[in-house]
């Protein structure tokens, strides 16, 4: 068998997924403190030499949480960024297609319950942020600010700092919409406010990185 078979067959087992629904299940409950690898290998009825033998701490678990959730959730978005345009005004549509399946994944429960977790406990564990910055944020801004790269490099958007412009563009789209969600505020996420919400932030991008 292939080492990338082995792979895949690892990144498949039905413990590893028991494993990872139910530190999920868990960490949103109950906190990411307060939970030992004991208790997660209990809830997912596994020894702790099968949790121990897919993941070798609590950070690394909570990291592929993250990124996991983010590829799920995103996927469609990694293969669409990693995807070169024909011109300028693809440019937009990836952008705006992009910026909906964004907002969408920012006002998932899910989403919002992890994100809790590491602002209410990243102080007393730094490693936390650390996983959750690596595996979500970081990994996300990697491949947006190399899609941008080289959309500017083949003149759809103007010569800039990628990063940067991924970053402004990302804390847009979150605009006041993550703040007033995290603090349990109603936000409206009908499909027409958030396309208005997308295409203001794309058409203010553009007027900024726009090629012309």
């Amino acid at each position: 068998m292939s080492a990338a078979v082995e792979l895949k067959n690892e990144t498949e087992s039905p413990k590893r997924q028991a494993v990872l629904d139910a530190a999920a299940t868990l960490f949103m409950a109950q906190g990411y403190g307060a939970i030992s690898m004991d208790a997660i290998a209990r809830e997912a009825g596994v020894s702790k030499a099968t949790l121990y033998a897919h993941f070798s701490s609590k950070d690394q678990l909570f990291a592929t949480i993250i990124g996991e959730a983010c590829r799920h959730k995103m996927g469609a978005a990694d293969v669409l960024v990693e995807t070169d345009v024909a011109s300028t005004s693809d440019v937009g549509e990836a952008l705006r297609a992009f910026g909906i399946r964004m907002v969408h994944f920012l006002m998932e429960p899910a989403t919002q319950a992890i994100y809790r977790v590491v602002v209410a406990e990243c102080v007393r564990f730094p490693e936390l942020g650390q996983a959750f910055y690596d595996s979500g944020p970081a990994h996300f801004l990697s491949f947006f600010s190399d899609w941008l790269s080289r959309q500017m490099q083949a003149g759809r958007l103007r010569a800039a700092d990628p990063q940067v412009a991924a970053e402004q563009f990302v804390a847009m789209m979150r605009g006041g919409i993550q703040i007033r969600i995290s603090v349990g505020l109603p936000v409206k996420h009908d499909e027409a406010t958030i396309e208005r919400h997308v295409a203001n932030v794309v058409d203010t991008f553009l007027r900024a990185f726009g090629a012309g």
